[in-house]
């Protein structure tokens, strides 16, 4: 008996013992784990802070184009400026009540247009009425107060951005300018109860459990938008516990440190919103643009209820693959809207009734410009250096000018595709720059506008034939005590010898010689003959400095071959000095950026270069007159009689056995440089007129022309001249030409030729 009880007193003894050490395991071990979980959540804490605190995300560098500016005289027209409001993604309607809308007649366009951020700064929403006449805009009224405008810009056009290595596109847009449908939506859909929790919510949760449970697969997710953005910012897809205690744990974390509306914000632009090929489209505001096109403030009530739909599967619910059940999905989140008393049953009913709304699938919202974003990643490499495009947050504004790179583009296509069938394996270098502001208006370096190789427009260094012409005869009629338009000009056989005794006899294309010629017939028709003489008159070196004082970059032989086009040179390089010439002689070194602003929309420093007065402005006017006449009735009459009434200006070119086509030419708004050949440089049988013109013709079937003004010009006058000799003669004689003519070349004899008069000796003449 004595024995049982010691044995049982031993026993009580053991387990008390037993417990203890449990016990005392028990409390080191949560010691241990609240010391791991608290060094743990510090570590978290740390990493949470620095994400949020700093730079959240990296925002892609936007690239932008020009800034349509409207002012009276402008040379923009009524179809142009409609054509620009729907790209930008205006809305036409009978009047306008908001901002994004426009109401158009015959002779004007009222707007309301957006604000947005220009160069200068930011630019406020304004509605105006625009009026046109038959030069282009007349006036710019304010509809506030009815004040005329000296200048009004549109908002430029996001042409791509500029993706980090992660593969993320997002626009970042501040929750307070987040329409308030989007952020309620979301509440009620994702997570209602997320002003009231604290980061995770354990009956979501529980729940989510009970019905998976009961389904037998997963149906329904507890995780609340903390913790979404937690797992979006900082953690893997895999499902495991580990990694869902982990995203808990930063959630709870996340909504002690930050304010709710800060959550909201960071979610709304972190959120994966689909994928546009190889880029993930993340946040609202991208996703806004991807799917309709416009700025996420002038969605429609049933549009930003589909924004919220597709979080749940941008996949799944693909509304160019699966519109039903995207829109089925839409009209649930309606509907969940309705019951909750954020919309009307009215508002409900028309909100579903409606169609998606989407944009045109078919067409990228990131504009595939190889050419054009080479060279400006060139010249911002050349400003800033290497690193720029790889700043957050960094605006590119271009000089770019979309509708003139869109028909750029159109003509390319549908005439290199007709070409092929005379000549194949032909490609194409395309320059347009705006006569205004010196800027690349468009560039296309291939037949295939969006391959990304080989850029023709800057890279190709090839003879440009006749194209210099207008040169040699700037340079003449610089002298302007010597040469007229009128002045004759031999058209007989010659032959040069060079130091070496190589012997050149330049000949006309049709080898034939007419004796004498007037310098304009000979300019407009092309003639080589009396332009080498012309040339050789003046001098050979001073027709290479007019070509470069006019912004030709690269060295010029000053051989006699050359004043028949022995010059290599790109689409690029003609471009700057034609342009020269359509800006009334004065060179301004082409670009293609406006400005570039950093993160904080601060101003990056530009040195632009001054512009000079390369050739005096009424030997210019000479230039381009006889330039309009090479459209009317010389070699690029086929051109001119596309466009009955339009005057143009232009310049036809062939290399030698019609390897080269070109063309350059200009109306009042786009300077254009085109060269149509073979890679390989071997014969296409295409002459200037032929093939580069016949782009440009298309060009401006897609982009009707404007004509040019051609305004007088001081040291101008309008003369008359005999047709045999090229003398300045009276208005009343016979056989005279109406030109017009340097002051200093036109003195005309005080009569024709025949006996004074009576009272012409009376006068004492």
């Amino acid at each position: 008996m004595a024995k049982t009880k010691s044995t049982k007193k031993h026993a009580k003894k053991h387990s008390k013992g037993w417990l203890s050490s449990l016990w005392s395991l028990t409390w080191k071990l949560a010691l241990i784990g609240i010391a791991f979980v608290t060094f743990y959540a510090i570590y978290l804490d740390q990493i949470i802070a620095q994400k949020f605190e700093g730079q959240k995300w990296h925002l892609p560098a936007q690239i932008f184009s020009r800034s349509m500016a409207l002012y009276p005289g402008a040379a923009v027209n009524h179809p142009q400026l409609m054509a620009e409001l729907k790209l930008l993604g205006y809305r036409k309607v009978a009047n306008p009540r908001q901002v994004g809308e426009f109401s158009a007649s015959s002779t004007r366009i009222e707007l309301w247009r957006r604000p947005f951020l220009h160069p200068e700064g930011n630019q406020a929403e304004q509605r105006v009425m625009i009026s046109f006449d038959s030069l282009g805009v007349n006036s710019v009224q304010r509809m506030s107060d009815k004040r005329e405008l000296a200048v009004f810009h549109l908002e430029p056009v996001l042409l791509d951005r500029i993706i980090a290595g992660d593969g993320e596109d997002r626009l970042f847009v501040p929750k307070n300018e987040m329409p308030s449908l989007i952020v309620e939506s979301l509440l009620q859909v994702e997570d209602r109860s997320f002003y009231e929790h604290h980061g995770v919510n354990p009956f979501a949760i529980a729940r989510a459990a009970i019905v998976n449970i009961t389904a037998g697969r997963a149906v329904q997710g507890g995780s609340t938008l903390t913790q979404q953005l937690a797992k979006n910012f900082f953690l893997s897809s895999e499902r495991s516990l580990i990694r869902k205690v982990r995203e808990a744990l930063m959630a709870i974390i996340i909504d002690f440190r930050y304010s709710k509306d800060e959550i909201l914000e960071a979610y709304l632009n972190e959120v994966y919103m689909g994928q546009d090929k190889a880029r993930g489209v993340h946040g609202m505001g991208l996703a806004s643009q991807f799917y309709f096109g416009r700025p996420i403030a002038e969605l429609t009530v049933a549009q930003q209820a589909f924004l919220v739909a597709v979080i749940k599967g941008p996949s799944y619910y693909n509304p160019w693959r699966y519109p039903e059940r995207a829109q089925e999905r839409r009209d649930l989140v309606l509907r969940i809207l309705m019951e909750n008393d954020k919309l009307t049953v009215a508002q409900y009913k028309a909100a579903a009734e409606s169609p998606l709304g989407l944009r045109d699938g078919k067409k990228s919202v990131h504009q595939k410009l190889p050419a054009f974003f080479a060279v400006v990643k060139n010249e911002l490499r050349n400003r800033y250096g290497d690193s720029l495009l790889n700043q957050s947050g960094v605006k590119v504004y271009t000089t770019l000018d979309p509708m003139a790179q869109d028909a750029a583009e159109k003509a390319v296509l549908s005439t290199l595709k007709s070409l092929d069938k005379r000549a194949k394996n032909v490609q194409v270098g395309m320059v347009l720059t705006d006569k205004y502001t010196g800027g690349i208006a468009a560039m296309v370096g291939d037949k295939q506008p969006g391959f990304e190789g080989f850029n023709r427009a800057v890279e190709i260094r090839r003879p440009i034939g006749s194209l210099i012409k207008p040169f040699v005869y700037a340079t003449a009629l610089a002298q302007g005590d010597k040469f007229s338009l009128a002045s004759p000009l031999a058209d007989k056989p010659i032959t040069l010898t060079n130091e070496q005794g190589k012997t050149w006899s330049p000949k006309n294309v049709d080898k034939q010689f007419s004796g004498e010629v007037s310098l304009l017939e000979a300019f407009a028709n092309s003639m080589n003959v009396p332009t080498v003489n012309a040339g050789l008159a003046i001098g050979v070196e001073n027709v290479a400095n007019t070509m470069q004082n006019a912004g030709w970059s690269e060295p010029i032989a000053p051989y006699p071959s050359m004043l028949l086009g022995a010059v290599n040179g790109s689409p690029l390089m003609v471009a700057q000095i034609y342009q020269t010439i359509a800006d009334e002689g004065r060179y301004r070194k082409l670009t293609s950026i406006t400005a570039v602003l950093d993160s904080q929309n601060t101003p990056l420093a530009v040195t632009h270069s001054a512009s000079e007065m390369a050739i005096d402005p009424a030997t210019d006017y000479l230039v381009q007159y006889a330039m309009s006449q090479v459209v009317a009735k010389g070699t690029g009459k086929r051109l001119g009689a596309a466009f009955p009434g339009v005057k143009l200006a232009g310049k036809t070119g062939t290399s030698n056995d019609s390897r080269d086509s070109w063309f350059a030419g200009f109306d009042e708004r786009n300077v254009a440089a085109i060269w149509v050949g073979q890679d390989d440089n071997s014969k296409t049988g295409l002459y200037g007129s032929s093939g580069a013109m016949a782009v440009y013709q298309a060009f401006l079937q897609q982009r009707p022309p404007l004509s040019l003004r051609m305004p007088p010009v001081q040291g101008i006058v309008n003369g008359y001249f005999d047709r045999t000799n090229g003398a300045p003669m009276q208005p009343n004689c016979h056989n005279v030409i109406n030109l017009p003519a340097h002051n200093v070349s036109y003195q005309p004899a005080a009569n024709c030729g025949e006996p004074l008069s009576w009272w012409q000796k009376l006068l004492g003449e």
